[in-house]
């Protein structure tokens, strides 16, 4: 009788993995499964909507060519949520990897600042965000602070000191941009900070008492211990933002997908635009992953 093979600690590791997201795929199966498909059926159909529920006639790709050639929101619409996307979310991973270095340090009331940083997670929730959004007080207060408020901004009068023209005149562009967006950053950086900061975290201090001992600058073990040990996080990091960018309520894109579809009551073309807008989600996704994924370091 043949002696039982033992299971690696890599093949438990991985049974243990698949347990934990057991739950979620079978969630996603009986919850989600079917209607992905009714949705994928919509996009190549007509749907109509009656008093007796809907009913849906085949037109093949109609619905996307209406949504890349027709109409004459998408495409421009589609085009900034990407534009946006590709200097916002570095500037997030920045702002965000830099408040996790500070958050790793030794000082008094650590834990205090730690949660003042991962506070604004928590006022984006979905409860907190409708009271704040319903709030006919804070409405008001917002209309008086604009109507007495300058119609000129600081970085918009920097913005048109520094506006020359050319190249220079769309990267200052870019950088007004992101200092107008400061706050939409902070609140977005929060569960990034929190990832960065489980990463430092992990990372032995007997390693830079080592490189402090051959002579290494704090700035060379940065490069050349910090960087690369978090370097996998990074790769965590870029692929939740770009989601979280791309598929927030607020982006236009997903404003007007929405709008199509409860107000318009068009189904089939709002179903083409969501399929068309998530697979974009998937390429950028692929392709990012698949760059970033060659010059990430694996500790073991």
């Amino acid at each position: 009788m043949k002696a039982k093979k033992k299971k690696t600690l890599a093949q438990k590791n991985a049974i243990a993995g698949y347990l934990f997201i057991l739950p979620f795929i079978i969630g996603f199966i009986a919850f989600l499964g079917y209607p992905l498909i009714e949705s994928i059926q919509m996009s190549f159909s007509e749907v109509t909507v009656g008093n007796g529920g809907f009913s849906m006639r085949f037109i093949g790709i109609n619905n996307f060519k209406k949504a890349f050639t027709v109409d004459p929101e998408f495409n421009r619409l589609l085009t900034e949520s990407i534009t946006g996307m590709l200097y916002k979310v570095p500037a997030t991973l920045v702002f965000s990897f830099f408040v996790a270095l500070l958050l790793n340090q030794d000082f008094k009331g650590r834990g205090f600042v730690r949660a003042i940083f991962f506070l604004p997670v928590i006022l984006s929730s979905g409860v907190i965000v409708g009271l704040e959004y319903n709030n006919t007080l804070l409405q008001g207060m917002e209309d008086v602070v604009k109507e007495s408020g300058s119609n000129s901004s600081i970085t918009a009068t920097l913005q048109s000191i520094l506006d020359t023209g050319g190249m220079g005149s769309k990267f200052f562009g870019y950088v007004f941009d992101i200092l107008d967006s400061v706050y939409d950053i902070a609140i977005a950086a929060g569960i990034q900070i929190i990832i960065f900061l489980s990463g430092l975290q992990t990372i032995s201090t007997s390693m830079y008492e080592a490189a402090k001992i051959e002579g290494c600058t704090a700035w060379e073990s940065f490069w050349k211990i910090t960087f690369p040990m978090v370097s996998s996080l990074i790769l965590v990091n870029i692929v939740y933002s770009i989601i979280d960018f791309l598929i927030r309520t607020d982006n236009e894109v997903m404003e007007k997908i929405n709008k199509t579809m409860s107000m318009q009551m068009d189904y089939g073309f709002s179903s083409a635009m969501a399929w068309s807008y998530f697979l974009c989600v998937m390429a950028i996704i692929g392709v990012v992953s698949l760059i970033l994924s060659k010059k990430v370091y694996y500790y073991e």
